[in-house]
């Protein structure tokens, strides 16, 4: 009784309270600016240059890239990778290598030895190997072909 009686009173005080038309909201996606290219490089490179970047600020941002329709270019891949080498991840320069060798795809013949002539001397200078030269590139434990033996 008392519990049915304290609802109604609960009921009847906050029902003014409450908007009887349903709520409308628009949404407007056309008001983004675009970005440049030039722009979109400066900014990822002058986020990777931050000196307080921290490791999960690095990968939210390789992460981000990796989810655009693109590969970087190679003077935001040579941030990122001074920037891994800064918060000393050795690993997450050499994952992130894969991610860019993996996302070219079709065109990994054309598009990797470009990268890799363009990231050679920051590779070197940042004492990173690349997935091959680590042997990354083929399976660690394949067995020969019996008919190649």
């Amino acid at each position: 009784m008392l519990r049915a009686s304290v609802s109604k009173a609960w009921q009847v005080a906050f029902s003014s309270l409450r908007n009887k038309s349903p709520v409308i909201t628009s949404v407007r996606f056309s008001h983004e600016i675009e970005e440049t290219d030039e722009e979109f490089d400066r900014r990822y490179e002058r986020f990777f240059n931050r000196p307080d970047i921290d490791g999960w600020e690095i990968r939210k941002a390789i992460n981000d890239l990796q989810g655009h329709d693109l590969i970087p270019e190679p003077k935001i891949v040579i941030a990122a990778l001074k920037a891994c080498r800064r918060v000393n991840d050795y690993a997450l320069a050499v994952r992130y290598l894969e991610a860019i060798k993996e996302k070219s795809g079709s065109k990994v013949g054309e598009i990797w030895p470009y990268m890799v002539k363009e990231l050679g001397p920051t590779l070197k200078e940042l004492g990173i190997l690349t997935p091959e030269e680590m042997g990354y590139d083929k399976p660690e434990l394949a067995l020969k072909d019996v008919y190649d033996m």
